[in-house]
């Protein structure tokens, strides 16, 4: 038999992100909930639990967002079963995904530093354009004393 790529929980994890993301956004439909959708799954080795990640369009309400998953995660654990016919389903924990907070913060910076240094460009270039600040005029001054 070819060795395969993936372990079984890897291909696992991949089909839960996929089913679990079409059952979050209907959720997130039926139930008014903010919304959120679904960044990461990761089943422990002998798939017993699941920890989802999910992300929510304002992270404000992330909280809120993560208990009704939570408590939904019975339903979404049946249905799982269900659709993918395996023996034994994880238990699903819902978690907010702080990565894309992280990297929207991390952009923010990033973002000023270039408006400061594109800031301090100008300044040093109006600096050197000011009469009698420059060295050509420093020698000019020498020369005529």
């Amino acid at each position: 038999m070819p060795k395969r790529s993936f372990s079984r929980t890897d291909r696992l994890s991949a089909q839960f992100r996929r089913e679990l993301g079409q059952m979050v956004h209907e959720a997130v439909l039926e139930h008014s909930l903010p919304s959120a959708s679904v960044s990461d799954v990761e089943v422990t080795r002998d798939l017993s639990h699941a920890k989802v990640f999910v992300t929510a369009l304002n992270p404000e309400r992330s909280t809120e967002v993560v208990k009704a998953l939570n408590v939904l995660s019975k339903g979404f654990r049946q249905t799982l079963g269900k659709m993918l016919r395996i023996r034994q389903v994880p238990e699903l924990h819902f978690h907010y995904d702080e990565s894309v907070d992280r990297g929207e913060k991390i952009e923010l910076l990033l973002r000023e530093a270039a408006q400061q240094d594109a800031a301090a460009r100008v300044a040093a270039r109006e600096l050197d354009a000011l009469p009698g600040d420059s060295a050509a005029d420093a020698a000019k001054i020498d020369t005529v004393d």
